[in-house]
């Protein structure tokens, strides 16, 4: 296991428990307790020691000096007491429980859509294990939370701190515990997406941090619970008994407070206590809690705030907390470990309601039915929530309420000592609240009614078979299920209960199904977005590029985009931002619908359906790697070239890129240089195919681009030829080496042998390898018989003889099928033998019997097609080209590996066809060569025929009437002679004899002499 450096400190963690004090507030509470305990259990056990123990956490929390406001995560009953609290108290400075290196891009929240998440991402790791990374950690924020309404406060009050007091993103991985327990996340509340068992897309595999994460880590309580409350899961019990209690809690603000803080201490203690022994949790919680106190105290030291001036936000489980360290009186031996050297990026990314309750696994559509119990509670208390001023995706008439309303409302700020008050908030209300019965809210039949009607349009809309009849059959279910489960107003889960009972029947006709409705209904998937000014530079950089297409790309779905670089060329810039997005982003972000980009080709139209809002999140990380798309591709290049797992094919791929979408010659050579060194120490065969297509790409850009080949491709070529003939007999007889791997070394050997033997390679590598060649399988012995051919060791006749022994020898008729398919893979080095393997087919359907050929079929196809699939289409054609194009046609047809030779045609004499056709042509019809004399100007008249009439050809008689060219070439050669007068000649060369009797003497010395 590898050790991380600068881990949690080790030290004696002994939990400070508190006596009991007779005059403490709760003392009669304690007393009761007390007293239930010895009447249940039958006197002092364990149970007296929980319950007393309860009450003294709840206890030391309220007695300390500086404020906690306990909060659970995503709850609008912590929202409104938080939003509630701030306007009374108005303090000076805020602590809150969130990474304290995340505090920077707070401010940003302001240029965002809610839900968003904060975001720390660290690509390369140093002082963690490599296989941790990319490390991220995530925070998603939503409205409808009680850190938002923290947040908002200090922000937009002038005077107002807010200060992070949670560990670093950088401790979240030093404290994780994944190298002890396999998935135990080291976040309060962490779960990774893997283990979730859904996937939360917007927040990938990130870390997730909550506040206030409140949920029983016993299971055996938390099946109690829900059994108990008559509810399926756990967010629907916290609604129930928590939220509606809380929430719907009247009276005097001061009083509600109180109560609100010191039953969400109880809840934390009673889920701390029962917590089992995971002691790499327990140490986890506690020096998260150690750590918050820490930097609390260092901030008051440092600035002198009067603690009666702060409030410290924390989730409910921390504010119970019995560490030593706890409180401003607590102890500082705790040491902070420094952080590693990882360096780590910050930024906000989209969130969504979904991505939140996969990651922290929450019931679905919990989130979302919270966000419409905040609008609610807003309604019904009247409370004014705080909203950062500029807010995307707030109402305009809310942000200018709240500006003009909220100075006259902010009271003066109470001035008040460290000392904790005596009276109001020490006094014991959790006291009443527990013996207070429930208060039976009133149905509210008009919202009832309203979910009834507007379930069941949903519903038809989507495809539903539903009426008025089953919208008042929803309603009356509704109230039924809430009877039945001891409720006097259904809940948003019984109302969900009462539509799929009530409108879904057998089947979903649409995509959605009657739950999904109602958590559409009631707020549906609400998905952030993070605003142009809080964008990273890279991000910014890819709008602004994209910004002559005119669309909206932050824009969530998909969008046409037409390129037309004719008419408008300045798309030529957009077209290759798209083309890059396409290479960096996931499937789907940037989809060219028209036009391609290949090596030497460029498009000039195109079409792109684009949804680079949908994809937000990617588009962020990416701004990560650095300030502009080309480096984030050309650092991607090297990483994918130089990484412990590159091979030949991936660096090759890796220079194709560099060419296509950076048009970079520097970045090409470089990572072409470093594809000859992975060439070199690769043993093995696996990626030849891919070599031999991208080298076959590269060779014929560069020969069509550049005056001269790159000295990197002329290298590779004569190092591929070397390395490959070497590897040849082993790839043969090496079992794991395929049939089309073996294939795509030949192809390479023979594609490039020219070029190889121009650099200076020797061809007899090639035959000794070949000629070392002995392979056992089959199809590779099919595939070296074609490259002996290839080579000339091997007639075409010797080959068609050799498959009519395989036909004609039963043993091997099984195996024939694999013969072929290595002949079919054998027309990739050598596609002249297309018709070879085209008769060997036929000959095997015409010469085997029906019983062999039956069960044999079936496994030729399926051999073709595993092995020889890209081969097929020239096979075919080679069999279109041989085979008759009709029916009627093939009864008489005869394959040409039958048809007798045909006999050379005998050569005629002249005597037996006097003259020549085209002269006989040109008498009788003299017309065009009279145009051509007169277009030239040449005057004369046509020769008779029996002017021209003679034994010899016409080229004698023409040197016998003009002997000036003869005579010249007699001179040339050293001849002298006069014309024979007797003779006819009957050639040129007897007319040049005639002439000159020693001429056949003079041209046998001037040929020997040169």
């Amino acid at each position: 296991m590898v050790r991380v450096p600068g881990g949690r400190p080790r030290r004696d963690r002994h939990a400070v428990v508190s006596t009991p004090q007779e005059s403490t507030p709760f003392a009669a509470l304690r007393g009761q307790l007390q007293e239930a305990a010895a009447t249940f259990a039958g006197g002092p056990d364990a149970l007296e020691g929980i319950l007393l123990g309860l009450v003294d956490d709840v206890d030391r929390a309220v007695r300390e000096p500086l404020e906690i406001f306990p909060v659970c995560h995503h709850s609008p009953a912590s929202a409104t007491a938080m939003a509630r609290r701030l306007r009374e108290k108005q303090p000076k400075v805020v602590y809150l429980e969130l990474c304290e290196d995340m505090a920077p891009l707070l401010t940003e929240l302001r240029n965002c859509r809610l839900p968003v998440a904060v975001q720390a991402f660290a690509g390369d790791v140093d002082g963690f294990p490599a296989e941790w990374a990319p490390l991220s950690v995530v925070a998603p924020i939503t409205e409808a939370s009680a850190e938002y309404q923290a947040i908002a406060y200090a922000l937009d009050t002038p005077g107002v701190e807010l200060v992070l007091v949670d560990r670093s993103s950088d401790h979240v991985f030093q404290w994780d515990s994944r190298g002890e327990q396999a998935g135990e996340a080291a976040a309060e509340g962490a779960v990774p997406a893997a283990e979730t068992g859904t996937e939360p897309g917007l927040h990938g595999e990130a870390v997730g941090v909550e506040i206030g994460d409140l949920r029983p880590r016993f299971a055996e309580l938390e099946e109690h619970l829900l059994r108990h409350g008559k509810v399926r899961h756990w967010s629907e019990w916290w609604h129930q008994y928590v939220e509606v209690p809380l929430g719907d809690s009247a009276g005097d603000h001061a009083a509600d407070h109180d109560t609100y803080r010191q039953v969400m201490f109880l809840i934390g203690s009673l889920f701390r206590r029962l917590a089992p022994g995971d002691g790499a949790r327990v140490r986890v919680d506690e020096d998260r809690e150690r750590y918050m106190w820490t930097r609390m105290r260092e901030h008051l030291s440092a600035t002198g705030t009067d603690p009666a001036d702060c409030l410290y936000v924390c989730g409910a489980f921390h504010a119970a907390s019995r560490v030593a360290e706890f409180g401003l009186g607590g102890t500082d031996t705790f040491t902070i470990s420094p952080r590693s050297a990882t360096a780590w990026q910050y930024g906000l990314i989209p969130s969504s309601h979904a991505a939140i309750e996969a990651q922290f696994g929450l019931a679905a559509g919990s989130v979302s039915i919270a966000s419409t119990e905040w609008a609610k509670s807003l309604k019904r208390t009247r409370v004014q929530p705080y909203r950062l001023a500029g807010q995307a995706g707030a109402k305009s008439s809310a942000r200018k309420a709240s500006a003009k309303k909220a100075p006259a409302k902010q009271p003066p700020r109470k001035s008040a000592t460290a000392s904790p008050p005596e009276s109001d908030d020490a006094a014991d209300r959790l006291s009443g609240f527990l013996r207070r019965p429930p208060v039976l809210d009133g149905l509210d039949e008009a919202e009832l009614l309203s979910w009834s009607v507007d379930i069941v349009r949903a519903a038809r809309r989507n495809g539903y078979l539903a009426s008025t009849a089953d919208a008042i059959a929803v309603f009356e279910t509704s109230i039924l299920l809430a009877g039945m489960r001891d409720r006097a107003k259904p809940t948003p889960y019984d109302f969900q209960d009462a539509a799929v009972t009530c409108i879904e029947k057998d089947a979903v006709p649409g995509r959605r199904d009657v739950r999904r409705l109602v958590e559409i209904m009631m707020g549906g998937d609400r998905i952030g977005q993070v605003g142009y000014e809080a964008l990273p530079p890279l991000a910014r950089d890819v709008h602004d590029r994209l910004e002559p297409l005119g669309l909206k790309l932050q824009q969530r779905g998909v969008q046409r985009a037409l390129l037309d670089m004719v008419s408008r060329p300045e798309l030529q810039a957009c077209s290759d931002v798209l083309w890059m997005l396409r290479r960096l982003l996931p499937h789907g972000a940037a989809r060219p619908i028209m036009g391609e980009r290949r090596l030497g080709e460029r498009s000039i139209q195109e079409s792109w359906d684009l949804a680079i809002g949908t994809h937000q999140r990617a588009l962020i990380e990416l701004g990560y790697e650095g300030v502009s798309i080309e480096q984030v591709l050309e650092q991607r290049l090297r990483r994918d070239a130089y990484g412990p797992q590159a091979t030949t094919a991936t660096v090759l791929a890796a220079v194709e890129d560099a060419t296509l979408y950076l048009r970079s010659r520097r970045l090409a050579d470089e990572l072409g240089t470093h594809a000859l060194k992975v060439l070199a120490t690769e043993r093995s065969v696996d990626g030849a195919p891919e070599v031999l297509r991208r080298v076959r790409a590269l060779l014929a850009y560069y020969r069509t681009s550049e005056p001269v080949l790159p000295s990197w491709v002329e290298a590779f070529v004569k190092t591929g030829y070397a390395h490959y003939c070497t590897l040849l007999p082993t790839a043969f007889q090496d079992e794991e080496a395929t049939v089309g791997q073996v294939a795509a070394m030949l192809g390479f050997l023979f594609s490039m042998e020219s070029l190889a033997l121009s650099l200076g390679c020797d061809r007899a590598q090639l035959d000794l390898a070949v000629a070392q060649s002995h392979p056992d399988d089959p199809s590779k012995t099919a595939l070296l018989w074609a490259a002996r051919v290839q080579l000339g060791t091997l007639s075409r006749a010797e080959l068609r003889a050799r498959c009519d022994a395989l036909l004609d020898n039963p043993l091997v008729v099984p195996a024939y099928p694999r013969y072929l398919s290595g002949f079919v893979h054998a027309l990739e080095p050598v596609p002249g033998l297309a018709d070879v393997v085209v008769e060997a087919v036929s000959n095997a359907f015409g010469r085997l019997p029906d019983a062999v050929l039956l069960p044999w079929l079936p496994l030729l196809i399926t051999t073709l097609r595993s092995g020889a699939g890209e081969l097929a289409p020239l096979l075919i054609r080679e069999a279109g080209r041989i085979f008759p194009g009709r029916l009627v046609e093939l009864d008489a047809w005869v394959p040409p590996w039958r048809a007798a030779p045909a006999l050379p045609a005998a050569r005629r004499t002249e005597a037996e066809e006097p003259g020549r056709r085209g002269a006989a042509l040109l008498t009788a019809h003299p017309g065009a060569c009279d145009a051509v004399a007169e277009l030239l100007g040449c005057a004369g008249e046509w020769a008779r025929p029996e002017d021209t009439a003679g034994p010899g050809p016409s080229g004698a008689r023409l040197l016998a009437a003009h002997p000036a060219t003869c005579d010249a070439v007699a001179g040339l050669i050293g001849c002298d002679g006069e014309w024979a007068t007797k003779a006819t000649p009957t050639t040129i060369g007897a007319v040049l004899t005639a002439r000159h009797p020693d001429a056949a003497a003079a041209w046998e010395s001037l040929l020997a002499r040169a």
